[in-house]
């Protein structure tokens, strides 16, 4: 057996022994701790690879096309 599934056993027997009035207690934990782990990622980098590293859209110049106007 691996140690997730010792793991995992563990708590299930754990959580036989508690009494019920913990349970509710139990629950708002365990959510917390989900909540807690989706917070750590890492922001997603941008699908369209070319463009994270063309840095496109993070210039503060409104036009950066660098076409002469002949008019």
């Amino acid at each position: 057996m691996d140690a997730l599934t010792t793991n995992r056993e563990q708590i299930i027997e754990s959580i036989k022994t508690l009494p019920e009035e913990s349970l509710a207690e139990l629950i708002n934990f365990v959510d917390y701790l989900r909540y807690k782990s989706t917070e750590k990622q890492p922001p997603k980098p941008s699908s369209n690879f070319l463009l994270s590293i063309a840095g496109l859209g993070t210039s503060v110049e409104k036009d950066v096309s660098g076409r002469d106007d002949y008019s």
